[in-house]
């Protein structure tokens, strides 16, 4: 289940929620979407006749996060801003979880089909970088425009130094493991307070084990036809983002790679909004 019942912890999470959300600078649209895996809670804005993109937050940040950023994406697009099921969130897992990676595809292919949306740019991040890059692949007919931010363990491992603070929220999260892990990753940065307060409360979830698809190889870099454009965080320390962009032009020449220099991987999409904004904006145009 990604609820957490009717308890004071709950409330709390989804106080922290609300409060975030409110710092959209636009009108949303709260939609919930039922599939065979449950309600998806998805956070939408923009003008309704414009291209949809779809938004995929990093692992346990949920959709408020793209707070910083949905004004400028919303900028002549229906933005689609999605609660991952089986994360911290409002999406309630159904009597069906999500177990395997054709589940994952089916549950976005349900999705977007009851949004209507039959061809879309995807923008994840973490995580979401993941998924997307996977529906890419397996759905060429529905993405055209794909946006990876700093996407883990697609062309380059993770740093050992990344998995020994991560590992142990896997095994057992605690807010003070998050806390520890996002300072630590940003290096004390000013990250939004109230964001903070919601990531932390997250560990309280019983959530789902992600599935995550296996890393593309060989030919199958070859069947991936959306235009690509992928951010990393140059200061990330869940890879050297140097050395696995120069990976990325070996199996993607023809994608469009952004190094952003003074941001880590939890940093972002939120910071720094700005150039990122810019770059996703160059993108989607």
């Amino acid at each position: 289940m990604s609820r957490i019942g009717d308890s004071p912890a709950a409330e709390e999470f989804f106080s922290a929620y609300d409060r975030v959300l409110a710092k959209w600078p636009l009108l949303i649209d709260t939609i919930d979407v039922e599939s065979d895996y449950g309600t998806t809670r998805v956070n939408a804005s923009g003008p309704l006749d414009e291209p949809p993109v779809v938004l995929l937050p990093g692992g346990g940040a949920t959709s408020t996060v793209w707070f910083a950023n949905v004004a400028a994406l919303a900028r002549g697009n229906r933005v689609f801003a999605i609660d991952p099921m089986g994360e911290p969130g409002r999406s309630v897992v159904g009597r069906k979880p999500i177990r395997t990676v054709d589940d994952l595809m089916c549950w976005l292919d349900q999705v977007l089909e009851t949004l209507e949306v039959t061809r879309t740019s995807v923008v994840g991040h973490g995580y979401g970088a993941t998924v997307a890059l996977e529906y890419a692949l397996q759905r060429p007919e529905r993405v055209g425009t794909l946006a990876l931010l700093d996407p883990p363990s697609r062309f380059a491992g993770m740093r050992l130094a990344y998995l020994l603070h991560a590992v142990p929220i896997l095994v057992r999260p605690t807010r003070e493991r998050m806390r520890s892990l996002i300072r630590w990753e940003t290096q004390n940065a000013p990250l939004d307070a109230d964001w903070l307060d919601l990531t932390e409360r997250g560990a309280d979830f019983p959530s789902a084990k992600p599935v995550v698809p296996r890393r593309p190889t060989g030919n199958r870099w070859a069947t991936l036809s959306a235009d690509v454009t992928i951010v990393f965080a140059g200061e990330s320390k869940v890879h050297n983002s140097f050395r696995v962009a120069d990976a990325v032009g070996k199996v993607l020449p023809n994608a469009h790679t952004v190094v952003l220099t003074g941001c880590s991987h939890h940093m972002l999409p939120m910071l720094p909004a700005g150039e990122l904004d810019a770059v996703l904006m160059s993108a989607l145009s």
